[in-house]
């Protein structure tokens, strides 16, 4: 392999750029946002509630994933809906609490990091392309 290129998937990591970055961050927000609406959402109608809050947090992350081409977007999407939704199970001094102690609290809080974590996965790794990355006959 002298002389050759070395493979992109070789190579040590390199921090994001600032736009990137940025963009990680927006993402982080917007899963901030879908935990939000999806803690709403979910004892509204349920059981279409919670159906319906899984499934906005999967494409959502799908979708983040598929926007950065790579896990970054679907991680940071997934993080931000699971920071969010840990601190809305927290009840206040006053006694007030978003999150009654149901089984439709627990499927939403359990059924969602199931869904970031399997969706955030989907997303393509760090994959070599080009000519260097084929198998040679």
């Amino acid at each position: 392999m002298s002389g050759d290129r070395v493979p992109a998937i070789a190579q040590p990591l390199r921090p994001p750029s600032p736009g990137r970055a940025a963009a990680l961050l927006g993402l982080l927000v917007l899963g901030a946002l879908v935990g939000v609406a999806g803690a709403l959402v979910q004892p509204a109608w349920f059981p279409g509630g919670l159906l319906l809050a899984l499934a906005g947090e999967a494409g959502t992350v799908l979708g983040a994933a598929r926007l950065t081409r790579g896990r970054s977007g679907g991680i940071a999407v997934a993080a931000g809906w699971t920071i969010t939704v840990v601190l809305l199970t927290v009840s206040r001094p006053e006694g007030d609490f978003l999150f009654a102690a149901g089984s439709g609290s627990y499927l939403f809080l359990l059924g969602g990091i199931a869904v970031a974590v399997i969706c955030a996965t989907f997303g393509s790794g760090r994959q070599p392309d080009g000519a260097a990355a084929r198998l040679r006959k």
